[in-house]
């Protein structure tokens, strides 16, 4: 029997008005271009960063070299993924090897790494700013390890601030898209993945020569 998809998690936030962003980002807009009642049809005009809600960030992001969104290798946005508990972290501490290595054999190339820090529940508050991140000597690991994306429930993989010196110098972000991978950021609902082995879809819009995209993420459950 071939193998089928007996479930799917949506692991995306909704996108619209007052959709919590990096602080200096974009906010979105949503404004109707057209109407059904004045001109036949709805047609919504969407003015929005490209780092908006649960988003994708390709090697551009940081790096002038990087590869593109529209670039990437999309067998690194659908694969099956490794999901490690951190829940219970503090705001702004650290995720640390030691929370990790417990997965260690999992991780390898092909596999997507997500960490579930369950910070997804702040969302749309103050203390969505304050997540955990994780720390430069784990991402190192992680990227030794084969691995090349990383995706967090989080607002980002490293430590948010908007002040004008980056406290941790966006260590993660440097260790894995100069590693030529990518990361996603904003997920929510990891722990309706209550299924093992997981498969994954991060898969971007595909913005030309862009830093990064919106996605539409899911876990699925494949059964053969």
């Amino acid at each position: 029997m071939a193998p089928q998809i007996r479930r799917i998690v949506d692991l995306s936030h909704p996108v619209g008005e007052g959709t919590p962003v990096y602080p200096g980002d974009p906010e979105p807009a949503f404004t109707p271009a057209t109407t059904i009642a004045e001109d036949g049809y709805n047609v919504l005009h969407v003015s929005m960063g490209s780092q908006t809600g649960t988003h994708l960030d390709a090697p551009y992001h940081f790096l002038e070299d990087g590869a593109r969104v529209d670039e990437l290798d999309l067998g690194l946005l659908c694969a099956p993924a490794v999901v490690v508990n951190v829940r219970g972290k503090q705001p702004r501490q650290p995720i640390t090897w030691r929370d990790i290595e417990p997965y260690a054999s999992s991780l390898e190339s092909g596999v997507i790494l997500v960490l579930h820090t369950g910070w997804s529940e702040h969302w749309g508050t103050d203390a969505y700013a304050e997540h955990p991140f994780l720390d430069a000597a784990a991402a190192q690991r992680v990227v030794a390890a084969g691995v090349r994306t990383v995706a967090i429930d989080a607002m980002s993989l490293d430590e948010t601030s908007d002040a004008a010196e980056h406290p941790s110098g966006f260590a993660a972000h440097y260790e894995v898209l100069g590693a030529g991978g990518t990361i996603a950021e904003n997920l929510t609902r990891l722990a309706d993945i209550d299924f093992p082995d997981p498969v994954v879809s991060l898969l971007p819009i595909r913005f030309r020569g862009a830093d990064g995209a919106p996605v539409r993420a899911v876990a699925m459950e494949v059964v053969s």
